[in-house]
């Protein structure tokens, strides 16, 4: 899996951009509620509500510590089964532990893999959910493509990402506290500033909900379509695979 060098400059190599998530990972989940004022909670609540009246597995690709794949469990009226794909070891480790306190490893199953060669037959889940992980895939269609292929006919493909706010007075705050409060503190606390330098440089570099609909329909989907979480920082896009 290729990623987006932090400043933009150049591909920073898969083991590079590991290490980087491997390091903060213990203190991920803190710094994501704290940076956001909670807002990420709501986020992924909002994301996995784009699946209602799916059942069956579905597969949560850059799982990270595993907080979406609970949250499609906890909306899915014990009618769901979850299939979490991460490139990093340390942050499916941090997710297994909770699955482990929450009961739930007999419907919750983490596991390293990469985005862009998924070991799954085609037609194999009922839908497939990606949040805060497109923006750092390189080749983002081709990692679409692969959620189409193992998403079984007119089952959804739901991306959550970042997004750069368009009106009012958050759009122009926004860059203030994203661009340089946001990397201090993230970086004090975690101990590693360049990891929360990366988050919003790989923002910037792909910022808009367009940007992600049109590589949507590009890998395969249909029906598109994308609305704006809390003044658009962050939106939810959704496709449908075709038949064909």
């Amino acid at each position: 899996m290729a990623f987006c060098h932090p400043m933009g400059k150049y591909v920073l190599r898969p083991d590079s951009i590991r290490k980087l998530f491997d390091t903060v990972a213990p203190s991920y989940d803190f710094l994501n509620r704290l940076l956001s004022l909670r807002r990420d909670v709501t986020w992924r609540k909002e994301a996995v509500k784009e699946l209602r009246g799916t059942t069956g597995w579905i597969l949560d690709l850059a799982t990270g510590t595993g907080d979406v794949a609970l949250e499609v469990i906890r909306q899915g009226n014990g009618e769901r089964r979850v299939m979490g794909v991460d490139f990093s070891e340390a942050m499916i480790r941090c997710g297994n532990r909770k699955v482990l306190r929450k009961g739930l490893s007999g419907t919750i199953s983490l596991s390293l893999g990469d985005a862009l060669a998924l070991p799954f037959r085609d037609n194999t889940f009922s839908a497939c959910i990606i949040t805060f992980g497109l923006r750092n895939i390189l080749e983002k269609e081709r990692a679409l493509s692969e959620m189409g292929r193992v998403t079984r006919a007119y089952g959804k493909v739901v991306v959550l990402e970042f997004t750069l706010p368009q009106d009012g007075w958050i759009r122009k705050l926004y860059p203030l506290y994203f661009l340089k409060i946001l990397p201090r503190v993230g970086g004090w606390i975690s101990g590693d500033r360049g990891a929360y330098a990366y988050l919003p440089e790989s923002v910037l570099q792909f910022g808009h909900s367009e940007n992600y609909e049109e590589l949507m329909r590009r890998s395969g989907l249909t029906q598109v379509t994308s609305r704006p979480l809390t003044c658009g920082i962050a939106s939810v896009m959704v496709g449908l695979k075709s038949l064909s």
